[in-house]
């Protein structure tokens, strides 16, 4: 068994978050009738060969309940308040396990329905095994949110062409590459972007690829909001 790996918890916080669900009582229910849903702060639940968490890690945060009929078809309703820093990460999580070198493909679909309004982006939260460094893809972003680190330039790889940028968050490196452009549904060759960082920009060596995670970073989404991933899958080989 892997160790499973959440978005960045935050233990201290347990005790404010569960005040305040119990402060506003049972959230929305999911739109429809789903095989499993969840308003634990750490819900989880594993289907397919993934695993989801509803992770609501940050401080402030207001309800959220997570739904899935599959690894593959899930969502979020979510009320955080319209104040600042990260609230939530409610993801699908597939692990992979090997060396760069010993793959040949790592790609990933998805396909989803977001909200126009709050603020956040849906992304790729990938981790080596280590958990030494934390490599983002945004897919899309709304609202006041932007990565961490300073910018690196613009490349084209994987399918798409981002801005990227370097920093860390005082426990492990972060990579992030903001796509140029806004998409609902995209596939992503996740190993050409993990290769084009170790043989191009030398920032990590034949690291072994953990937990590919895909999800919603949710800073606000005051009212109720509704997120839904359609389709989502990672193979590699």
């Amino acid at each position: 068994m892997h160790a499973t790996l959440r978005r960045k918890p935050r233990t201290v916080l347990l005790g404010l978050v569960a005040a305040a669900a119990a402060a506003v009582g049972l959230a929305a229910a999911p739109a429809q009738a789903a095989t499993w849903s969840s308003s634990d702060q750490w819900g989880t639940w594993s289907n397919g060969g993934y695993t989801l968490y509803n992770d609501v890690w940050g401080g402030g945060a207001g309800q959220q309940t997570i739904w899935a009929n599959s690894y593959s078809n899930w969502g979020v309703w979510a009320n955080h308040p319209n104040t600042g820093g990260v609230k939530s990460y409610p993801n699908a999580t597939r692990y992979v396990g090997k060396k760069l070198s010993a793959l040949h493909t790592v790609t990933s679909g998805f396909n989803v329905s977001v909200p126009s309004s709050g603020a956040y982006e849906t992304a790729y939260d990938i981790w080596d095994t280590g958990n030494a460094y934390e490599i983002m893809l945004w897919m899309n972003k709304t609202g006041a949110v932007g990565p961490l680190g300073t910018s690196q330039g613009n490349v084209t790889v994987g399918g798409s062409t981002w801005t990227v940028y370097k920093g860390s968050n005082g426990a492990n490196t972060v990579i992030s590459l903001v796509r140029t452009s806004n998409t609902n549904s995209a596939t992503v060759n996740v190993l050409s972007v993990l290769n084009w960082i170790k043989n191009t920009k030398g920032w990590f060596g034949d690291i072994t690829l953990g937990n590919v995670q895909f999800g919603y970073e949710i800073t606000s989404s005051s009212g109720g909001l509704d997120f839904t991933t359609n389709s989502f899958s990672v193979s590699s080989s």
